[in-house]
């Protein structure tokens, strides 16, 4: 089946229009008519070659939102005409302890990445800047309708992207949260963090995006660019998420953190990033990673965000608008997450 899509066809040269084929859907497969494809600041550091090889020409788009047009054999989950989600992987071994586990994100032997990754009958993975898409029902994600249609692709890279580190480090009441950065991934992490019931602090290089961040729930906003504010804020925070692929001071970001507090990155930097290590053992902290969620904790997180009226900060761009939008996430003028409109490519 060839579809229309969206493609990459060097690190340098503009996105263009074009077609990428589409395997038949098989017994445990879904075929999806997307609607909404999410912009993420991911699919421009793959193409760019910020994280290593590219496979050339290649469809990125890893927040994908559409409605079945058609089922396999053996599916059971879904039916033609529901609203669901694609996020940022399509496979795993389901075989490994930690697929056995329900943590297909940390499959250990890789799992199969929406876009650039080699699939299962041996092509490169396309991703969501495409008419369709056809995915195993296992890696596809129910949209509540309580969710605004155009605003739910984001949920799927940068919402269970943050969502994954505020459950698994017990974010709730009584907590004291901060989120570096508020782009698509922070707008997303200060919401979340706050319908948690968390107490959410904002750590922005400037100051030029507080009333948004006050707005999604934030209690309070610094500027890291004072060098006062890590002296004001030492030994504060429960919890910090770095939602920056930024090169950061981690010491600096450390020395905020209370007893037994957790710094997250979420954000991937190209450059590797050094940290004194006295900087964990005065007051047992903690430096670690978190990737995307697993599908039923993306699942939960999607519920989570129609019970509580969460939901990003879109703006919907036509397709021939891709390049301009990629110009636009580079220089961080996005409030706060460009989506497509894939009518705009058929």
């Amino acid at each position: 089946m060839r579809v229309s899509a969206i493609r990459a066809t060097s690190s340098t040269d503009p996105l263009i229009r074009g077609s990428i084929e589409r395997r038949e859907t098989g017994p445990h497969d879904v075929l999806i008519k997307i609607v909404w494809a999410g912009v993420c600041h991911s699919d421009i550091h793959t193409v760019h070659g910020d994280w290593g090889p590219v496979p050339f020409p290649l469809t990125v788009g890893h927040e994908i939102a559409g409605i079945v047009q058609e089922t396999g054999s053996d599916v059971t989950r879904f039916a033609v005409g529901d609203r669901v989600g694609v996020g940022t992987m399509v496979n795993s071994c389901g075989e490994c302890a930690n697929c056995k586990a329900g943590l297909e994100q940390y499959c250990l032997k890789g799992n199969t990445q929406t876009y650039g990754s080699l699939d299962r009958d041996g092509t490169i993975t396309q991703g969501g800047y495409s008419t369709h898409i056809v995915v195993d029902e296992h890696f596809v994600l129910r949209l509540p309708k309580q969710i605004p249609f155009e605003a739910a692709a984001p949920l799927l890279c940068a919402g269970i992207t943050t969502y994954s580190p505020l459950r698994h480090w017990g974010v709730g009441p009584g907590k004291k949260v901060a989120i570096v950065g508020l782009g698509g991934l922070g707008h997303m992490g200060v919401k979340l963090a706050a319908a948690m019931g968390a107490e959410v602090t904002v750590l922005s290089r400037t100051l030029k995006k507080k009333d948004d961040g006050l707005r999604f729930g934030a209690s309070h906003y610094y500027a890291t660019s004072d060098p006062e504010t890590f002296n004001q804020l030492a030994g504060t925070f429960d919890l910090i998420v770095n939602t920056v692929s930024a090169e950061l001071d981690v010491d600096g970001y450390l020395s905020m953190l209370a007893q037994d507090g957790t710094l997250v990155n979420v954000g991937a930097p190209s450059k590797p990033m050094s940290l004194h290590v006295q900087s964990l053992l005065g007051a047992r902290r903690a430096y670690a990673g978190s990737a995307t969620g697993s599908i039923a904790e993306t699942q939960e997180m999607l519920d989570f965000c129609a019970e509580h009226g969460v939901a990003p900060q879109v703006e919907v761009i036509a397709a021939d608008q891709i390049n301009e939008a990629w110009k636009r996430v580079l220089s961080s003028d996005v409030r706060y997450r460009f989506v497509i409109d894939m009518s705009t490519l058929s």
